[in-house]
């Protein structure tokens, strides 16, 4: 298996995890969030990204790509044929106006780790460390991400791992010895609903977060609040599941969903991607003391 595709190092994070992190945002999730705001982290592949409101239409890119996959169109709109088009950069570096751009880099774990330890001061004086996201990072090479985990943890470097739990239990429970908390997502109880919006069955999720609960994980329960998932009979279907099984919780994390990259799915060439609405302050006060008052001792609004 290949060095898995990274979209994004992100520093000085203050939303995945204690104090000031870097979260490193891995390519590739077995779900399919229909309200996910990073839709370029679905797909384990590079992607080729285009901003139609950069794009002047001068076709400089036009000649460069030995495809033949960008043509202009009779309205004058320069556009790409994405099933001609192999994700080979050469349209990038003739476009003069910074619209295309590729999204995935494959980096030897030895640099990743060289670029995580610069910011080690902060780490040491905020509490925080280094957070790895996606996507879902532990459905990546499992070879990679453990060389990756066992030399941050020989830097004495603190790593939380953001996963959705769609993995295999083995995967989890391999970095166990190295994640010092889990950002475990709960999207719905519901079986049908979580089908329906994330496009695969949440039975592995639900028993995946027991597991990790009984081997005495560290674990930040993180709800996406979205409106399609958070009436008050579902959360309290969250609330029950968690109760019943003794899941054993540090914090629990109300995300409410926002509107941020929700031009990222054009940008793909995608039509599929899709809009909701915010929820109301309100609403989010109020699910925080549904959760409040069935005994959960730390509720946050927001990551």
């Amino acid at each position: 298996m290949s060095d898995p595709n990274i979209i994004n190092i992100q520093k000085f994070s203050v939303h995945d995890g204690n104090g000031i992190r870097t979260t490193v945002f891995f390519k590739g999730c077995p779900l399919a969030c229909a309200w996910c705001h990073n839709p370029e982290s679905q797909v384990y592949r590079r992607e080729l990204m285009v901003d139609a409101q950069r794009c002047v239409g001068c076709g400089s890119c036009i000649p460069a790509c030995p495809q033949n996959a960008i043509c202009r169109t009779e309205s004058g709109r320069v556009e790409t044929d994405r099933e001609k088009c192999t994700v080979c950069g050469a349209c990038v570096s003739r476009c003069l106006y910074g619209a295309r751009s590729i999204v995935g880099e494959q980096i030897p774990v030895k640099e990743l780790v060289r670029r995580l330890v610069r910011d080690r001061m902060f780490y040491e004086t905020s509490g925080g460390g280094v957070t790895l996201s996606g996507g879902e990072v532990m459905s990546q090479n499992m070879g990679y991400l453990l060389e990756l985990l066992k030399d941050l943890h020989e830097e004495d470097i603190s790593v939380n791992i953001d996963t959705c739990g769609d993995v295999p239990y083995e995967n989890l429970q391999a970095v166990l010895p190295y994640t010092d908390t889990f950002l475990y997502d709960m999207k719905a109880v519901t079986p049908e609903l979580h089908l329906t919006y994330t496009g695969q069955d949440n039975r592995r999720i639900l028993e995946n977060l027991k597991r990790l609960s009984l081997d005495g994980a560290k674990i930040n329960l993180r709800i996406p609040v979205i409106g399609v998932n958070s009436s008050d009979e579902e959360i309290r279907k969250m609330i029950d599941f968690v109760r019943d099984n003794d899941i054993h919780l540090t914090q629990v994390n109300l995300l409410p969903y926002h509107k941020a990259g929700s031009d990222k799915g054009s940008r793909l060439g995608r039509t599929d991607c899709k809009e909701f609405t915010p929820p109301p302050a309100e609403r989010m006060e109020y699910l925080k003391k549904m959760c409040l008052d069935a005994g959960f001792s730390s509720v946050l609004i927001g990551g």
